[in-house]
């Protein structure tokens, strides 16, 4: 019992009729009925119905100022029972009202009503957004999860070691945010993009296995599943592990997480795995969403000898879409103009009528064995929509017209989670700047086939021990095998066009650690604020982070960023040009 409260206002039940008791909370609504005042007395905790029968304290009862009630606990009366709420079969008589913080200001806007406001004001006052107990919600949730995450670490025999926010400046695929130094004239501290080169050092150190509920910062443009600024992360690492070891324990994590925290299906383990180049193939993308039924197929060969222009010496592609062709002429014209919208010359399509009869406008420059084949190969109803361009863009556009179809079409799932792991990246790609070959993924990979295979390999041919993992379409995490070994190292970054000298530069501590002996080790880091979001069902990954910035990297609750004294500036020896 404290000086404010007896209970919290979710608390009260039947079983507390006759208790004096006392709450504290903001008023949520005023009902006026002619000599009783209702109000909705709100707290971290629930809503409790207070009753007050004097006149004189209405002045006093402004909505979302903070009040401290006192008096007896009653039972409702049938006809006003509230089962929308937990306490909703009692309420509070008031005998005594104090005022702890008067509401002073009209609200920017209604409380509960909050999510259907502009972003920009929910942000700047974000303190009122969170009252909303559906945003509130929210970071419950979070908090949730994230004791969760680090339960499940620990009973895996993790250790929780925190490790620089303050660090040196090094290229690892986005920009730095960068700190000057006051005491070291000219210099600058940057934020981690995350904590690669420390975990890995970790390992080097002689710890065994590694987590971290780690912030990771960025300068980067938002998405709708990307923070600008900074997000955060399930770092792990472990040492004398390969790629099976740490997918194992991803499985297990995220598995038991999604089945404790929502009520949807999710795909047991083993989680499929899904090399790299099928998944273009198949999905169009290496984020695929496996609730989608619809699997693209390569039908270059099948066109291979057809005269039809838009098809000639590029690859094509397939999807059936099963009951389409009973679709109106709305549908595919709707269709069409997505594909041109994502900049498609156009969509071709077959369908299967009545009786298995062939329509469409590129049925003519089929012959009559190659209908038959696309016949046997459908059902009745079925559409194919065909997808041709260069053989850089064609499995992106395949992939969003299997995605545009499955949505189209109701076929996607909203009811489950599906997990899977994409593998088996390739080490390389070719740069067209230099005519050489450049890092597909993480530089500190060890390429498959280790030493040999980058001596011996086309780099294209090259594949690195690298994975990600996927939910619903969206990347939840990468990570890999590191390369731990010097030799290997130099090597790699040699086929990139990198000298030794690049790696004893930026990643000194790393790359001279490797060199007094390094285990192998491996490891990945899932995104909670991703995990939140699928776990909460939000379409914005704002909707889960207590303070976001919005989407032009501002946070509008503090003002930043924002200009600074010039005293300030000549602390940190900075000159604005």
């Amino acid at each position: 019992m404290s000086q404010y409260r007896t209970h919290n206002c979710g608390e009260l039940r039947k079983s507390d009729i006759d208790k004096t008791v006392r709450l504290s909370g903001w008023i949520d609504t005023v009902r006026d009925h002619g000599g009783v005042i209702f109000v909705d007395l709100r707290d971290h905790y629930g809503v409790t119905q207070a009753v007050f029968h004097d006149d004189s304290v209405v002045g006093q009862l402004s909505k979302e100022s903070v009040v401290l009630v006192e008096g007896k606990v009653r039972l409702r009366d049938k006809e006003t029972v509230n089962d929308k709420i937990e306490t909703g079969e009692v309420e509070l008589h008031c005998e005594r009202t104090d005022v702890l913080s008067r509401a002073e200001h009209s609200l920017p806007f209604e409380i509960r009503e909050s999510e259907k406001i502009r972003e920009d004001l929910r942000l700047q006052y974000r303190y009122l957004d969170l009252r909303n107990p559906a945003v509130h919600e929210n970071m419950v949730l979070r908090s949730n999860v994230t004791g969760f995450l680090r339960k499940e670490m620990e009973q895996l025999g993790f250790l929780e070691i925190q490790t620089p926010i303050l660090t040196a400046s090094s290229p690892e695929g986005a920009r730095d945010y960068l700190v000057p130094s006051r005491k070291h004239h000219g210099k600058f501290y940057a934020l981690p993009q995350a904590p690669q080169q420390f975990k890995q050092l970790l390992m080097a150190s002689g710890f065994d296995k590694y987590f971290q509920i780690a912030p990771c910062f960025r300068d980067e443009d938002a998405r709708a599943d990307r923070s600008p600024g900074e997000f955060y992360q399930l770092d792990f690492e472990m040492a004398f592990a390969g790629q099976e070891d740490v997918l194992g324990v991803c499985e297990t994590v995220l598995h038991n997480t999604f089945k404790a925290f929502s009520d949807k299906t999710v795909n047991p383990a083993p989680f499929p795995r899904i090399p790299f180049a099928e998944c273009m193939l198949k999905y169009g993308t290496d984020k695929p969403d496996l609730r989608n039924p619809l699997i693209i197929q390569d039908l270059t060969e099948f066109f291979s000898d057809a005269d039809f222009a838009p098809f000639k010496n590029k690859p094509v592609r397939g999807i059936t879409a099963p009951g389409c062709a009973k679709m109106p002429k709305s549908f595919f014209e709707k269709m069409l103009g997505f594909a041109t919208s994502i900049g498609m010359k156009g969509l071709g399509y077959i369908s299967v009528g009545e009786g298995f009869e062939l329509k469409g406008p590129i049925v003519k420059f089929l012959s009559p064995e190659k209908q038959k084949i696309l016949t046997r190969s459908m059902s009745e109803h079925d559409t194919v929509f065909f997808i041709s361009d260069v053989p850089g863009c064609i499995d992106s556009l395949a992939g969003q017209i299997r995605t545009e179809l499955g949505e189209k079409l109701n076929l996607i799932d909203t009811d489950s989670f599906s997990i899977c792991f994409v593998v088996d990246f390739p080490m390389y790609e070719a740069d067209a700047e230099t005519g050489g070959y450049k890092f597909t993924h993480n530089p500190f990979s060890m390429p498959q086939g280790e030493l040999e295979a980058l001596e011996t390999a086309s780099p294209l041919e090259i594949k690195a021990w690298q994975y990600d993992v996927v939910c619903n379409g969206i990347e939840l995490s990468s990570g890999a095998v590191r390369n731990h070994r010097p030799d290997i190292m130099r090597k790699a970054f040699a086929i990139a066009g990198y000298d030794k000298a690049v790696l004893s530069e930026k990643f000194p501590a790393l790359y001279t650690a490797f060199q007094y002996g390094a285990p192998p080790h491996a490891g990945m880091a899932p995104g909670i604020d991703r995990i939140v979001m699928l776990l909460a069902a939000k379409e914005n990954i704002r909707e889960v982070i207590p303070f976001p910035m919005n989407a032009n990297a501002q946070d509008m609750l503090m003002g930043a960023p924002c200009e600074v004294t010039e005293l300030q500036l000549r602390e940190a020896h900075i000159k604005i040009r």
